[in-house]
């Protein structure tokens, strides 16, 4: 399935990958959202669960082993074209996530990986919906404690 202009919406997951007070984020190699920083993510590939993808994706775009916890948001994020057909729609389940191996490094689709201080988020340009369900994730970790899901790689 084509992820522009597609038939149905692309099943999508991004990681809140929280460390203390900072927050992992990806500057994106392509569209959507080239140029523009945001969560590590991507789409969910056929026989993953969401937790697989997720961090599939993430150790795909920045090179990082995580943790994966509970999910923090679920949103659609669609793009227009100029003849107002959707040109990209993605549902998107985010989920927070914690750091625990691999070494930062900017990987797959991403032209730039960086962690940015929550303080520090206005100056990368993240969407409002992106800040939202990071403060969302911080809100979480903030709570208390959680534990981590369990993730099954399927081995082939």
């Amino acid at each position: 399935m084509s992820r522009e202009f597609p038939e149905r919406p692309v099943v999508g997951v991004g990681a809140v990958v929280v460390d203390g007070s900072r927050v992992l984020l990806v500057r994106r190699g392509n569209e959507p959202l080239k140029g523009e920083w945001s969560l590590p993510g991507g789409a969910v590939e056929i026989g993953e669960t969401l937790e697989v993808a997720v961090a599939r994706e993430v150790q795909e775009e920045t090179g990082l082993q995580v943790d994966v916890g509970p999910i923090v948001d679920v949103l659609d994020r669609i793009r227009f074209d100029p003849d107002g057909r959707a040109r990209y729609h993605y549902v998107l389940v985010d989920f927070i996530c914690r750091p625990s191996g691999g070494t930062l490094a900017c990987a797959s689709d991403a032209d730039d990986v960086m962690w940015v201080p929550l303080v520090e988020l206005n100056d990368y340009a993240v969407a409002d919906a992106t800040i939202s369900v990071i403060q969302k994730g911080f809100d979480v970790v903030r709570s208390g404690s959680w534990t981590p899901r369990e993730v099954h790689w399927h081995s082939e």
